[in-house]
């Protein structure tokens, strides 16, 4: 799989990032979500001012700049191109997995309502947890795992009513 990031800022710029390129970052954490950076030989202030990890959203404030950054992984981004993208369908009636894993929690029940994008659990594949949200509003009909459950690619996981 290949290790690199895609940010997009403030939805309109979008950037490749590599591990290496992220090695290469001169950066000290000044506290627990601030950081020093040099970069060209000049410094800036980063902090991160909000974080929604199940969404993998930031808002960063760079020298008093504030900019929304969202990132996508080398699973985020391989998940996409084989099609399984979640979000993308509003009219599905039920969730199966986008790859083989291990089921390592569930946030919902049966008979819950939820929202497009709530957490619904955390599929763990290839050594990396990856939260499995909800593709649209709906109530919650059935769910066909449990906790510590190993599951198949388009095994079903979750259905709607």
């Amino acid at each position: 799989m290949d290790n690199s990031f895609k940010v997009v800022v403030d939805s309109n710029q979008e950037f490749k990032i590599t591990s290496d390129d992220i090695s290469k970052i001169d950066a000290l954490q000044t506290s627990s979500n601030s950081y020093h950076i040099l970069e060209e030989n000049k410094s800036f202030k980063a902090e991160v001012t909000e974080k929604d990890f199940y969404h993998k959203k930031y808002t960063i404030n760079i020298n008093n700049s504030s900019y929304k950054v969202v990132i996508s992984d080398g699973l985020d981004l391989l998940i996409n191109k084989m099609g399984f993208a979640l979000s993308s369908a509003k009219d599905i009636d039920s969730i199966s997995a986008p790859m083989p894993g291990l089921i390592l929690e569930i946030h919902v029940r049966i008979g819950q309502a939820v929202n497009e994008d709530d957490p619904l659990l955390i599929l763990e594949a290839m050594k990396m947890e990856n939260v499995i949200t909800s593709p649209r509003d709906g109530i919650i009909k059935s769910i066909m795992v449990k906790k510590s459950d190993a599951v198949d690619k388009n095994q079903l996981l979750i259905e709607f009513e």
